[in-house]
């Protein structure tokens, strides 16, 4: 083995052991989140007080050994609140980011999608790295696309139509009246349905090519009994390019497409000339360390970056591979202006994930 260049200074070391041991801590406890969101241990523990493992077992069925260790990581990790006698709480600020999935602040989804991730980094991954062809979304199966919709719902759920449309000046009166909106990379349709039930003068139609997403968005609809909303396989009808659509929207999923530059081109020729495209993208800035300096999450970002969003930018041969901190505003602007947008807004929403653009013709 070499041996390192310079003699290693304890005091560094030891810093940076702090550092990586930190990060596997997380990933440890990450997997006691996870389990506890897969077996209903928050929502068991949500409005309770403290319980004992014991307490918890008699409510849940489920071992009490196996919950008295689970109790106790978590409590050592801050996720619970340990109130002495081996009695652990879940917070009400716990209960809105594990359990309230109608709360903005919700993220249990995101804690369902780590089993598969981690599946993809050990199996596929390495062979990624080594051609340069990512992953796209459905070969993260099933569970994945309920992962992500799970991760993105909450703010569709609690803020789109009652926060965010209203800061768009007319949006809200156009689709009360009745316009023709177009969802692109829609999902599982959460987002759409959101919008379709909100204003059923209006007509909707949301694009994916996930399958998996697809399906969840039909068996959605199939629920909802709207009327007013189609979902569209975007490899086999793509956006018609008849200037028809009013409004349209793109959440969170440009920096997912390994070709978005084709994507808005057919946005632009779907469009109507007095149309409106909102774009909700994740908050970014153009250089690295921009992105470090202004942005707490950007360490987990570039991780989420390799695991899902810029494999799933590289997932065709040649895609551009923006990842999940690549869009930002000036390269957006770009992007727009070159299919022949003219007009490009940003709208400070205050979110602490994402930008929000308006584009017009």
């Amino acid at each position: 083995m070499k041996e390192p260049a310079t003699q290693v200074d304890p005091e560094r070391l030891k810093s940076y052991m702090q550092t990586v041991y930190g990060t596997l801590a997380g990933a440890m406890t990450s997997a006691l989140i996870y389990l506890g969101d897969r077996l209903d241990l928050f929502q068991a523990l949500s409005g309770e007080g403290a319980l004992t493992s014991q307490e918890l077992s008699a409510k849940t069925g489920l071992h009490e050994r196996w919950l008295r260790e689970w109790l106790r990581g978590l409590g050592a990790a801050g996720v619970l609140e340990y109130e002495g006698q081996d009695r652990f709480r879940l917070t009400p600020e716990g209960h809105a980011v594990l359990v309230d999935e109608n709360h903005p602040a919700n993220g249990a989804g995101f804690f369902s999608q780590l089993p598969g991730q981690m599946a993809i980094a050990e199996r596929l991954l390495p062979e990624a790295f080594r051609t340069g062809l990512g992953l796209d979304y459905d070969q993260f199966g099933p569970e994945g696309a309920a992962g992500v919709e799970r991760g993105l719902a909450p703010f569709f759920r609690s803020l789109l139509v009652p926060a965010l449309l209203p800061r768009v000046a007319g949006l809200v009166e156009r689709l009360k009246t009745g316009a023709r909106v177009a969802d692109v990379g829609c999902g599982g349709g959460v987002a759409l349905l959101e919008l379709a039930r909100a204003y059923p003068a209006s007509e909707f139609h949301g694009w994916d090519i996930s399958q998996y997403a697809l399906g969840r968005a039909a068996q959605r609809l199939d629920e909802s009994g709207l009327s007013n909303a189609t979902f569209h396989d975007a490899r086999k009808h793509p956006l018609p390019a008849d200037e028809s659509f009013d409004v349209v929207t793109t959440f969170d999923c440009l920096h997912d497409m390994a070709d978005p530059a084709s994507v808005i081109a057919q946005i632009r020729q779907a469009i109507a000339p007095d149309g409106l495209w909102l774009i909700a993208d994740i908050k970014a800035h153009e250089t690295y360390e921009q992105n470090v300096d202004r942005n707490p999450m950007a360490a987990m970002m570039y991780a989420t970056s390799v695991l899902v969003c810029m494999s799933s930018g590289m997932s065709e041969p040649d895609g551009l591979g923006l990842g999940t901190l690549g869009l930002h505003p000036g390269l957006a602007r770009k992007l727009v202006e070159q299919a022949g947008f003219t007009r490009f807004d940003e709208v400070d929403f205050a979110h602490p994930v994402n930008a929000f653009y308006l584009v017009r013709p």
